[in-house]
């Protein structure tokens, strides 16, 4: 039979890996890469606005939920079709697959800024705050593109 030392050391020792494991978990929870964001200029008197951007994870994660001084709301949507006509749906969480990359493009999933402050002009940037579940907050500055113009050319995350 143990001794209740031997027994006391065995506890602090169990109470030890759980913390290192719990530690490596966290630490291994890297934020996901943003790259190609932008949004679309609005016009005067405008009250949403769409922000486009894409989003690999290299463990997988989830986008809960998004955040601009811009506007007063940040919601995720999608575009689906029912009898044969397309309508926005917000979701409540996007699925980013581990090594995937989740487009977010005009016509499909986005980000809708719902009550803009203020018209947002091209050449301007706009700070957007990403939460996600594993990987915190994701910080990145997106430039407000003219819609005529179309997407900036890709380039690599901020």
């Amino acid at each position: 039979m143990a001794s209740p030392e031997v027994g006391r050391c065995m506890t602090s020792f169990v109470r030890i890996l759980v913390a290192l494991s719990l530690c490596t978990a966290v630490a291994a929870a890297e934020p996901p890469a943003v790259s190609d964001a932008w949004i679309r200029a609005t016009p005067p008197g405008a009250r949403t606005a769409a922000a486009y951007l894409t989003i690999v994870s290299a463990g997988g994660d989830r986008l809960v939920g998004a955040a601009t001084p811009a506007a007063g709301a940040v919601e995720i949507h999608t575009h689906v079709a029912e009898a044969g006509l397309q309508r926005m749906v917000r979701l409540a969480e996007l699925a980013v697959p581990a090594g995937e990359a989740v487009r977010l493009e005009p016509g499909g999933r986005h980000l809708m800024l719902v009550d803009v402050s203020k018209p947002l002009e091209a050449g301007t940037h706009v700070a957007l705050s990403l939460r996600f579940a594993g990987g915190g907050v994701v910080e990145v500055e997106v430039p407000v593109v003219d819609a005529r113009a179309g997407a900036p050319a890709p380039h690599a995350a901020h």
